[in-house]
C-alpha cells in the first residue's frame, strides 16, 4: 500500500465536542468518522483557556504538549502537572477531566482510541529509524517540531504534517527535529 501524506495545511480547525476549543484532526479510522463513531482518532488541538475536557465513554486517550507553558490535568482528582513538551500521558477518556493551564496558551496533541477495538502507544523520536508496521498495526508520524524526511519515498514533512503507514510499508525516517510516532493496534489482530 502507499504511504498517506496528510499535510497540516489541509486540515480544517473544529470545535471541540464541549465547546471549550478547537481542534484539527490529523487522521481517524474509519476516515470520516465523527467524534461519537470513531475507532482512532489523532488530532491537534489549541487550547486558549483552562476548564474540563470532554467525556469520551470507552475512550482511551494519550496527550503531549507541543508548545506553551504547559497544563496541570486532575484526573478523576488527581493532578499530574505537564510542564514539558514532548512527554505523552496517558489517562482513561471516561474520567472526569480538568485542565489548568500553567501560564498561558498550548498546543496539545491527542490520541483516542476506543478500548474495545483497539490500543495505541507514542513514542517520541528525535533520530533515524526504521518504521515497519506489523500485522494489525498502523503507524502515524507526526512532526511536533522541525523537519522529517521519508527515505523510500524522498518525502518532506514540516511541522504537523504526517504520514500513515500500514502493514507492509517500510521506511527509513530521518527525525531533524521532534516527531510522535503513534502504533494502533486493532484489538482483533491479537
Amino acid at each position: 500500500m502507499a504511504l498517506q501524506v496528510l499535510r497540516a495545511r489541509d486540515r480544517t480547525p473544529a470545535p471541540w465536542k464541549n465547546g471549550g476549543g478547537v481542534t484539527s484532526e490529523v487522521a481517524a479510522r474509519p476516515e470520516g468518522a465523527g467524534t461519537g463513531d470513531f475507532v482512532w482518532r489523532v488530532s491537534v488541538a489549541d487550547v486558549a483557556q483552562s476548564g474540563p475536557f470532554s467525556v469520551f465513554e470507552g475512550v482511551d486517550r494519550i496527550i503531549t504538549v507541543v508548545d506553551g507553558p504547559g497544563m496541570a490535568l486532575t484526573v478523576d482528582g488527581t493532578s499530574h502537572e505537564m510542564a514539558a513538551p514532548y512527554e505523552p500521558f496517558a489517562f482513561c477518556g471516561d474520567s472526569e477531566t480538568e485542565c489548568e493551564l500553567l501560564g498561558g496558551p498550548i498546543v496539545g496533541f491527542n490520541v483516542m482510541v476506543r478500548r474495545a477495538d483497539a490500543t495505541a502507544g507514542v513514542r517520541i523520536m528525535r533520530d533515524r529509524f526504521v518504521v515497519r508496521p506489523e500485522a494489525g498495526t498502523c503507524v502515524l508520524a507526526v512532526v511536533l517540531d522541525g523537519a522529517v524526511a521519508l527515505g523510500r519515498e524522498s518525502v518532506r514533512l514540516d511541522r504537523l504534517d504526517a504520514a500513515l503507514l500500514v502493514e507492509g510499508d517500510a521506511e527509513d525516517i530521518d527525525v531533524d527535529g521532534v516527531l510522535a510516532l503513534v502504533t494502533v493496534a486493532d484489538r482483533g489482530a491479537d
